[in-house]
């Protein structure tokens, strides 16, 4: 099996775990509503990297590009849940106006948990052109 598909589904189960971990905390959380959203987070990040997983061996794309779709991936699925755990810790409401209703933190603490959304959501969609790339017809 290739190595960085065997790593990526160890990483989805490792997030995976997390995610259900961050649901066992989440009373903990200043905001339990992005408690419950860092919860998901983690299950839902752990699955995409379990998917990704799957298709690895599917995806075509020259080795500087598979490299950087593997990181991508990872630092996206896992700064998605850490950004998410940090803004429910810290009762943030930036980017998040559902689920951070009612709640709001210092000026800084704002704006860490907004840079951290934007990294992470530009990543992940970073991974998800590279991946569907690799997996277009024409890359066979």
């Amino acid at each position: 099996m290739d190595d960085l598909k065997r790593q990526l589904l160890w990483h989805g189960m490792l997030l995976f775990l997390l995610g259900l971990l961050t649901g066992l905390i989440e009373p903990q959380f200043h905001n339990l509503r992005m408690g419950l959203a860092a919860h998901l987070e983690g299950v839902m990040n752990g699955i995409f990297l379990l998917a990704l997983g799957a298709v690895w061996p599917e995806v075509r794309l020259s080795p500087r590009l598979k490299i950087a779709a593997y990181w991508s991936g990872l630092v996206g699925t896992y700064g998605n849940w850490l950004v998410t755990s940090l803004a429910a810790t810290l009762g943030t409401s930036a980017l998040s106006p559902i689920a951070a209703a009612g709640y709001s933190a210092q000026a800084m603490q704002e704006s860490i948990v907004k840079f951290g959304f934007v990294s992470v959501g530009l990543t992940i969609i970073g991974c998800a052109v590279l991946v569907l790339w690799g997996l277009r017809r024409a890359a066979s």
